[in-house]
């Protein structure tokens, strides 16, 4: 089970605690908007978006985005679908060159930080 997944499902158990039981059929919405708690996955997101602006635009030459661009070499592939890289949700949602869209800050805090945001072309915003 993924991070984002436990983390959803450990704020959910904590909203039940509150006293709602999963027999009172409430929609998790209506229960984000009695407790005012914000949604974890989405605060995630938008750290994780945020970080990666943030290494983007360094140009002091620290080893942060070379960490980001990293492709282990293991000899021999393991069977089935390669692991997501952390990179890959910021390709899906701000394109190819998503490095060249975070240095403008402007173009970069206007794309969506959400992670079911459909792909944004870069290039026809510059």
């Amino acid at each position: 089970m993924g991070l984002i997944r436990r983390l959803r499902v450990t704020q959910r158990a904590m909203e039940r605690a509150l006293g709602v039981s999963l027999r009172d059929q409430i929609r998790n919405e209506e229960i984000n908007r009695r407790t005012i708690v914000t949604d974890m996955t989405q605060r995630v997101a938008k750290l994780k978006w945020q970080w990666a602006g943030h290494i983007a635009r360094r140009t002091d030459g620290r080893w942060g985005l070379k960490v980001l661009e990293w492709r282990p070499r293991t000899g021999k592939r393991s069977v089935g679908r390669p692991p997501t890289r952390w990179t890959d949700d910021i390709r899906r949602v701000a394109g190819s060159r998503w490095r060249q869209a975070a240095q403008d800050r402007v173009l970069w805090n206007s794309l969506p930080d959400k992670d079911l945001c459909p792909a944004v072309d870069v290039d026809s915003l510059t």
